[in-house]
């Protein structure tokens, strides 16, 4: 199997649904700056893959046609929130096994505003099955179902280990302050976590509404290429790809009446045990994460699935400061999609973009002192999870 290198990464600032450019023209713009950032023509480029959830098939052609047209193959990927880092699997697989040694990954996303939901309402939905537990668990019908699911895996931490609401507060604020010092987050305003418990509610008791990310339109790219390919063209191989691993639900997602194992609980810390496995390295040997905060709660989760806190130990690891700086590891230094937002199709492509940069050294006032491992979670229900670690040199 081929090294990967990530040797080029390109993102473009994210905005609120109605302040974007056109899907397109974003996309254009994030792959034209991982090229500039590699320093190498479209010309070299032997694959592509493009991933978004909202747009018609071949929107992937629309945006890279804008780049050049070599008559290369291209691929469209849709998983729900995981597209971009699912995009950014395939592109490894190919440059790992040998069929190309220049690989584009490319994510964007063009939103609208309010809740998530189904687009397609004349014919059955990926999520019955999920609405279902969630009916039976959960109730409030009334709440959109994407807050059902990650509220009610909170909850069902809450009732289990006594977690505070101010635990999921407290992660919001650090989002807030970490998303400061990043030009490219559309939230940049720092927040307290009593500010976040004095937000409007939208389930009393479980979750306000700065608990949740925001809808966002924005494009990130990365061009990921073979040791050889950039010793041969004089390209940067400072950062690597170690390890990777996604996982899609077994059974127990919907057996065992558990939320945290219906949002993906499972799927993460499989994927991360396999990622582990690969690379001879632990969790204790993170420096820097970026995790899938869709919601507060879901942070919460994940840091227990990845194995950064002990099961029930998310609150104390939350209080004693080891997800920021000074602390563990440094958990979304980007602010996350809590500040940094989460268009869909480019989530993964803008943490691989942090977690480059954080590597090489480049993150400015963002940067976490020494990193040399980094690792990367992204979650999309219905369901995939992608863990991906990366290493300097």
């Amino acid at each position: 199997m081929n090294k990967v290198v990530v040797s080029g990464v390109g993102m473009i600032p994210f905005a609120k649904p109605g302040a974007s450019r056109p899907y397109h023209e974003m996309g254009a713009q994030a792959a034209r700056a991982a090229l500039e950032d590699a320093g190498i023509a479209w010309d070299l480029v032997e694959q592509a893959y493009a991933g978004y959830v909202y747009g018609d098939s071949t929107s992937g052609q629309k945006a890279l046609y804008a780049v050049g047209m070599s008559g290369i193959p291209i691929v469209n990927v849709n998983n729900n929130c995981s597209t971009g880092s699912t995009a950014l699997f395939l592109g490894r697989q190919a440059v790992a096994s040998g069929a190309a040694d220049c690989v584009l990954v490319l994510g964007f996303e063009q939103m609208s505003p309010g809740a998530l939901g189904s687009i397609f309402t004349d014919r059955p939905t990926p999520f019955d099955a999920f609405d279902a537990v969630t009916d039976r668990v959960v109730g409030k019908p009334e709440i959109p179902l994407a807050l059902r699911y990650f509220g009610g895996a909170g909850l069902a931490h809450m009732e289990k280990y006594g977690t505070p609401l101010e635990a999921f507060a407290r992660i919001r604020a650090k989002a807030s302050r970490h998303a400061v010092n990043n030009p490219l987050a559309l939230f940049r305003k720092e927040v307290t976590a009593q500010d976040v418990l004095d937000a409007p509610e939208i389930w009393p008791g479980v979750m306000t509404r700065l608990m949740a990310c925001p809808p966002t339109c924005g494009a990130a790219a990365a061009l990921l290429v073979s040791e050889d390919f950039a010793q041969r063209h004089g390209l940067r191989r400072d950062v690597h790809i170690a390890a990777q691993a996604m996982t899609t639900d077994r059974p127990d997602t919907f057996e065992s009446g558990d939320m945290m194992r219906l949002v993906g609980y499972d799927m993460s810390r499989a994927a991360a045990s396999k990622v582990y496995e690969q690379s001879g390295l632990g969790p204790e040997d993170l420096d820097v994460v970026e995790l899938h905060d869709c919601f507060a709660h879901n942070e919460l989760i994940t840091y227990e699935a990845l194995g950064l806190c002990p099961e029930g130990g998310a609150d104390k690891f939350i209080v004693e400061g080891d997800n920021t700086y000074g602390g563990k590891v440094v958990t979304n230094p980007s602010g996350g999609l809590l500040s940094k937002g989460h268009p869909l199709g480019a989530t993964g492509l803008a943490q691989c973009y942090e977690l480059t940069h954080q590597l090489r050294g480049t993150a400015d006032a963002r940067q976490v002192a020494d990193a040399q491992v980094a690792l990367q979670h992204n979650l999309g229900l219905g369901g995939a999870c992608v863990v991906t670690m990366y290493r300097k040199g």
